[in-house]
């Protein structure tokens, strides 16, 4: 048995879920520079339910486009943070529906009991926090692949 690789999905919707930080940091890799909007997140309190839709940039395909000479790709995706039982956010005014936002990635800190905090890193010193229960957080993409508007993969200066 081999490891999986970037490849090995690139034809195929993403479907990962987080059970442990080194599942989480899997699904963080697949949603750096994914671009978001505040009307497209749901905090579902009774449900325990975060979610939010993403544009994610298709790091799976990157090689692949940049071989056969095609543009880069983003697909729409659905990021659920499940047994969430506080959502506070740093940065990211709420109320402002057409905000945009993107996401550099998702980090998890453990307190007792399997219980923590996923925290979603935004650029711009903006984030999410999420107390949770326990981690459990899942990644599906729910559109076709679709050209990316810029023809440049995402970067960031290195200060």
């Amino acid at each position: 048995m081999t490891d999986a690789k970037f490849s090995d999905g690139a034809e195929q919707p993403l479907r990962l879920k987080a059970e442990s930080p080194d599942d989480l940091l899997v699904i963080s890799t697949f949603v750096q520079d994914a671009v978001g909007h505040n009307a497209e997140i749901s905090w579902l309190a009774k449900k325990h339910r975060f979610a939010v839709l993403l544009n994610r940039f298709r790091w799976e395909d990157r090689t692949s486009a940049e071989q056969q000479g095609r543009r880069y790709e983003r697909v729409q995706s659905m990021l659920v943070v499940d047994s969430a039982l506080k959502v506070t956010s740093l940065d990211l005014d709420s109320a402002d529906k057409d905000m945009a936002f993107e996401l550099l990635s998702i980090s998890f800190e453990p307190s007792e009991d399997g219980a923590g905090q996923v925290i979603l890193t935004l650029a711009g010193d903006g984030a999410i926090a999420l107390d949770v229960e326990c981690l459990d957080v899942s990644l599906s993409d729910v559109s076709r692949p679709y050209v990316a508007r810029s023809s440049n993969v995402p970067s960031h200066p290195v200060e």
